[in-house]
């Protein structure tokens, strides 16, 4: 799979009970004290996509297998994580490895629920969280400036466009700015992501309220919402006390019924695994047959060799062709059979840019 969003945030403020939640497991112990959870605990999720179970009917497939995300419980960051007070080190260390992040930040008030900086205040949460990140990222990129600068005087072409990157993102940083804020264009991407920057991953903000604020969000999401807006970052209102009661409930029409009194359509979990698959720009084909019908996570703009190779290395190396079927085409036809009949299934080479719910038949040979 390969797509995976890291859950951090401050203690206390509910990220491994959404976690839990998330997986429908304890593997993240959620107790009333910071540094529950040490070694990042890991969990897969399936996408919930309609679309899958309508091509699974159509197909009469025996099998459905969702795509699914990955999802890091990383350890609770406290002030001065960047010169490594804390877990400091480990939580930076386990940041650089996921591609988002998804920051939980506490939206409710709660006298039996201590906070590490003794009063609720979001905002102050979000800037303690992106310092720290930033903080890291300014000390990173200072320390590549002199040797880099020897090599550009040296006429080392590629350490001086690096040079210019590294400038270009410490304006930024020294602003109090993201580094995902900085403009890369298409040609400069690829220097752009050899920086391995914490604060240019793309955030988005879970903000954890209570009951009664589930559907509309409260006051305190309210702001983060706004401060997502001009960090070019996402937000998100949840309840993780009604999440964690959700995914101990079996009967699908009970849980349902429970989401209808909440004056919800779908789980926050639900939102939140979208939200991350959108947060990481992914699209979903899928292949469909009697045995299986399947979806596959790849990234937008995906060529379809690299597609097939979502599935299996082989295909992507003995590619020959994608028969392709739009979802659209193949619910409104009923299947495969009579979409090729109308003239639906397209025969697609190596340039083709796979489409999001592309229903493919990849043809190979190694």
């Amino acid at each position: 799979m390969g797509f995976n969003c890291g859950i951090v945030g401050l203690p206390n403020v509910g990220k491994s009970s959404l976690f839990n939640a998330l997986t429908a497991t304890a593997a993240a112990e959620a107790a009333n004290f910071p540094f529950t959870t040490i070694e990042p605990n890991v969990g897969r999720v399936a996408v919930p996509d309609d679309r899958l179970t309508r091509i699974s009917a159509i197909a009469k497939s025996a099998k459905v297998t969702p795509t699914q995300l990955e999802f890091v419980d990383i350890a609770g960051l406290v002030k001065g994580a960047s010169r490594g007070e804390g877990l400091g080190n480990k939580f930076l260390a386990n940041i650089r490895e996921v591609d988002a992040i998804v920051h939980v930040l506490r939206c409710f008030e709660n006298d039996d629920v201590t906070h590490v900086s003794g009063t609720v205040d979001p905002l102050r949460d979000a800037e303690i969280v992106e310092t720290e990140l930033l903080l890291a990222d300014l000390d990173s990129l200072e320390r590549r400036v002199t040797p880099l600068t020897k090599r550009a005087r040296g006429g080392d072409r590629e350490a001086t466009d690096a040079l210019a990157m590294v400038e270009r993102v410490l304006v930024e940083l020294r602003d109090g700015r993201p580094a995902r804020t900085v403009r890369v264009a298409g040609e400069e991407r690829k220097s752009f992501r050899m920086l391995q920057l914490l604060t240019a991953k793309p955030v988005l903000y879970v903000c954890n309220v209570e009951e009664d604020a589930v559907a509309d969000g409260n006051a305190l999401s309210a702001a983060i919402a706004a401060r997502a807006a001009e960090d070019g970052a996402e937000s998100l209102a949840i309840s993780a006390r009604i999440e964690a009661e959700l995914a101990e409930i079996d009967d699908l029409a009970e849980r349902q019924q429970l989401l209808e009194s909440l004056g919800l359509h779908e789980s926050g979990l639900a939102r939140l695994i979208h939200a991350g698959y959108h947060l990481l720009n992914l699209i979903t084909f899928f292949t469909a047959g009697p045995k299986e019908a399947r979806a596959w996570t790849v990234q937008r703009n995906t060529k379809a060799p690299q597609a097939a190779g979502a599935i299996h290395t082989d295909f992507e190396r003995g590619f020959i062709r994608a028969e392709t079927i739009a979802y659209d085409d193949f619910v409104r036809l009923g299947g495969e059979v009579a979409a090729r009949e109308a003239g639906c299934m397209r025969q697609e080479g190596r340039d083709y840019v796979v489409q999001d719910a592309d229903i493919i038949l990849f043809r190979f040979n190694v």
